[in-house]
């Protein structure tokens, strides 16, 4: 057999072999992950309310229009 050959085989023994432990280690620290449930998040109150943006003076949000009172002064010319 040449060189080439038994370069080829030791790598993919290699390679098989580095596959099964990340594949073990990993499976190890994601049983140990789930099976612990003392995780709440990140530990804030849930604020599920949009943010208030600041719009520029004179502009308002289409929603905010149907709140104001209908009944408008007459413009004069």
């Amino acid at each position: 057999m040449s060189s080439l050959v038994i370069d080829l085989v030791l790598c993919g023994i290699a390679y098989v072999v580095l596959i099964y432990f990340v594949a073990t280690l990993t499976k190890a620290r994601i049983n140990r992950n789930r099976n612990n449930n003392d995780d709440d998040g990140d530990g804030g109150v849930e604020d599920m309310t949009p943010p208030k943006i600041d719009l520029p003076p004179g502009i308002i949000w289409p929603s905010e229009d149907k709140l104001k009172d209908k009944k408008s002064s007459p413009v004069e010319f």
